[in-house]
């Protein structure tokens, strides 16, 4: 009892310190980025500028807002660049416990899921941000000057770069369920017709109220859960094929004459 208790006393303290470098990661990340934090956030607000009209530019309606607005893009840049380091942390804490046949299962889908999701950012950066504010500024009515607030488009940003990272990750969800044996490829391939239906209806709550964008999240859905099926099936198909085959003839019953010579047999050695 004094050594389970020792050890998830020293689980506590190891986590405490994983913990606490991954923080530490972060915060130094971060006041190195601090000094561009305007920079950052003007990267960010690049697809916005460059739709607007000629001299049109953002504002700020808060009081503190032209400060704070910055400093929370520079958390979230330091956090992402962080991010490795933070999921090493992460996986040193958990890999003991692991066997490994799941540390060659988990590992890779978190490198992928990683990947992915910055792969859902990007596409919603470089091809979502542009067609959608482009639309914005063409339906404006006249006489009516587009200027979006700084705070409210962080807001949207960060529900756009969460709503693609997550899409993103369809495969990862596919491929795990697959390989875990809680849902059949085969359940999968069925569902397709209530994936495209859902993909669409997902579009239409997580994006401007254009088609064009809609379609831009609800295509991609689709496609990342197309292949994600085809990954997991010749997955599940390749592990199959590398499990030994059982012996038939190990799980043969015995008959009647085997039974009764294996009890005089048992009955012998116990007699002796």
């Amino acid at each position: 009892m004094i050594d389970g208790h020792e050890t998830f006393i020293t689980h506590l303290i190891e986590l405490r310190d994983r913990l606490l470098r991954s923080a530490i990661a972060w915060i130094v990340v971060f006041v190195c980025l601090f000094p561009w934090a305007n920079d950052l956030y003007s990267l960010l607000a690049r697809p916005v500028l460059s739709e607007l009209p000629h001299g049109g530019q953002m504002i700020a309606t808060g009081v503190v807002t032209p400060f704070f607005v910055p400093v929370k893009v520079a958390m979230m840049a330091a956090f992402l660049i962080a991010l490795p380091y933070i999921l090493y942390q992460i996986w040193s804490f958990i890999a003991p416990g692991l066997y490994h046949h799941e540390k060659k299962f988990v590992l890779p889908l978190v490198v992928a899921s990683v990947f992915l999701f910055a792969c859902g950012m990007a596409f919603a950066y470089f091809l979502v941000f542009p067609v959608v504010f482009g639309f914005m500024a063409k339906v404006a009515p006249e006489g009516v000057a587009v200027m979006p607030d700084i705070n409210a488009y962080l807001d949207f940003a960060i529900t756009m770069f969460l709503a693609f990272g997550v899409t993103f990750e369809v495969p990862i969800v596919v491929i795990s369920l697959a390989l875990m044996g809680m849902v059949e490829v085969e359940k999968f391939k069925e569902a397709r017709p209530y994936v495209v239906v859902g993909a669409f209806v997902i579009g239409a709550i997580f994006t401007p109220p254009d088609v064009v964008s809609q379609i831009m999240l609800a295509v991609p859905l689709w496609l990342l859960y197309e292949l994600g099926v085809i990954v997991a099936g010749w997955l599940v198909k390749n592990r199959a094929a590398q499990e030994p085959r059982e012996d038939p003839e190990a799980y043969k019953p015995m008959s009647m004459n085997e039974m009764d010579a294996e009890l005089d047999r048992i009955e012998t050695q116990d007699t002796k």
